[in-house]
């Protein structure tokens, strides 16, 4: 029997290094520190809300816009973490996921032949969204070993073509950040086009050593071309949730959400009631950075006597180690010697570059609880 035969999308894309890292590690029986997911309990409290908002009927069809009672805690977020006021009615919608709001947000702007400056290493999703809509992806890498941006490098990649930026902090997987000055850089850099910006704030809490996340929102004039992207799932320890939201201006929005209707429509009706009854106490996740930040330097303490060097991790849940002192193996290979000789999962650096760049370094997860880091220090530092 024949199939129909037409033509690839995305003819260069492969299985995903996660799904990859996910079967090695199932194959040797390795601890999983390669996808970023935590391996700890979700709050009771939160798990009892579900299950309460269920048990209340809240279980068909959420308004496409999301949940208002969590469009409106959301918006009373960032006026206390940033002093900016989204108007929930208009400039807030809650989607399936981060993934989801970013895919939503690329295809609303970018047409055929439009270019878009990436900022690598860069999260999957990026590169593909702006290939299936006919865009161009101009990459531009973070200059390692701090990963700080080249602003001019950046303003000599920007041409009348250039109608996106897409770019990530707090930074996975280099777990760097944008700081103030870099924020001014893009904001005058922009100001005067018509240059709308991806901004993926999804470990916005996950921030560290006293550091302040830098929000577009922070800044008037990005904040006007921004569609900026969050996760509840990263804030809460329920990625299996997939629920995120996007914030823009009022006219922005109303493009977003003619994409995102037709996308999904709609999340899920009684987690979101529940995050919004949870988050009303703000108490419930203004301390995420103190909790990470604990477990990161917990981490950096078991693995001291380690020859992998440690890459300083500003923000999320992630460690970058350069393993050059070790290995001239290629990453991809590095990785999976690790997985099946050593009995650590990780995740290569090169996955995150569109040319492959292997600086040898690899990607940890330590989102996990005390007994999983120790087990993974006590056989990486064997190396």
């Amino acid at each position: 029997m024949n199939t129909p035969k037409f033509k690839s999308k995305l003819p260069k894309a492969a299985t995903t290094i996660f799904t990859v890292m996910n079967q090695v590690a199932q194959k040797y029986n390795a601890l999983n520190l390669a996808q970023g997911f935590p391996d700890f309990e979700v709050a009771p409290k939160l798990i009892s809300l579900v299950s309460s908002y269920m048990q209340r009927g809240f279980n068909q069809y959420a308004p496409m816009q999301g949940a208002l009672r969590l469009r409106e805690v959301l918006s009373n977020s960032f006026v206390l973490n940033h002093n900016k006021f989204y108007d929930p009615i208009t400039e807030i919608t809650i989607t399936s996921g981060a993934t989801q709001a970013i895919y939503c947000a690329i295809t609303t702007v970018v047409q055929p032949g439009d270019e878009v400056i990436v900022v690598e290493p860069a999260f999957d999703i990026y590169h593909p969204a702006i290939e299936m809509l006919g865009g161009k992806s101009i990459p531009i890498k973070l200059k390692a070993p701090n990963y700080k941006m080249d602003w001019q490098e950046f303003e000599d990649l920007m041409t009348e073509k250039t109608k996106m930026v897409v770019f990530n902090t707090p930074h996975n997987p280099t777990s760097a950040i944008f700081d103030y000055q870099d924020m001014l850089k893009l904001q005058e850099l922009t100001n005067g086009t018509d240059i709308v910006v991806v901004s993926d704030e999804v470990y916005e809490h996950i921030i560290f050593d006293g550091e302040q996340h830098q929000s577009v929102c922070r800044f008037a004039e990005l904040a006007n071309r921004s569609f900026l992207i969050g996760s509840f799932g990263k804030t809460f320890h329920v990625t299996g949730w997939k629920i995120g939201f996007c914030l823009a201006p009022d006219s922005m929005m109303k493009e977003f959400r003619k994409i995102h209707q037709n996308v999904v429509f709609a999340g899920n009706h009684p987690m979101q009631l529940a995050i919004a009854e949870y988050m009303e106490d703000s108490e419930n996740y203004l301390h995420v950075s103190e909790f990470y930040q604990q477990k990161r330097d917990y981490f950096m303490q078991l693995m001291k006597n380690s020859k992998l060097k440690a890459i300083p991790a500003h923000g999320t849940y992630f460690q970058l180690f350069d393993y050059s002192a070790l290995s001239d193996m290629h990453d991809m290979e590095f990785t999976h010697w690790l997985a099946k000789e050593v009995g650590v999962a990780t995740i290569p650096l090169s996955y995150f570059y569109s040319d492959n760049f292997d600086n040898k370094s690899i990607r940890i997860c330590f989102a996990k609880n005390d007994n999983t880091l120790e087990q993974a220090a006590e056989k990486l530092c064997k190396i």
